[in-house]
């Protein structure tokens, strides 16, 4: 089981990269309006957010399938926010 530092570093990373994307979208499409994306990116900090918090729930009885299931979770949670990035 990977530690606590590096899932934090992943939820940072893929949220991050998710945010990035929409901003890089944004650039490109001046013309189009920019709501849908800053609905994707509010809900992105939202869900960053909610994962930190959840990692750092100290009172675990099974920390590794705590772990698990937020990797499962913000995996699930990327491939829907990239979904609708790609449907931008």
């Amino acid at each position: 089981m990977a530690n606590k530092r590096d899932l934090k570093k992943d939820i940072n990373y893929v949220l991050g990269d998710i945010i990035e994307a929409v901003y890089l979208w944004e650039l490109e499409n001046p013309e189009k309006d920019n709501k849908s994306g800053e609905a994707i990116i509010e809900e992105a900090i939202t869900s960053f957010d909610r994962f930190m918090v959840r990692a750092n729930e100290r009172k675990l009885e099974n920390a590794n399938k705590h772990f698990k299931t937020l990797r499962e979770d913000l995996e699930a949670k990327a491939n829907d926010l990239v979904k609708k990035v790609n449907s931008l």
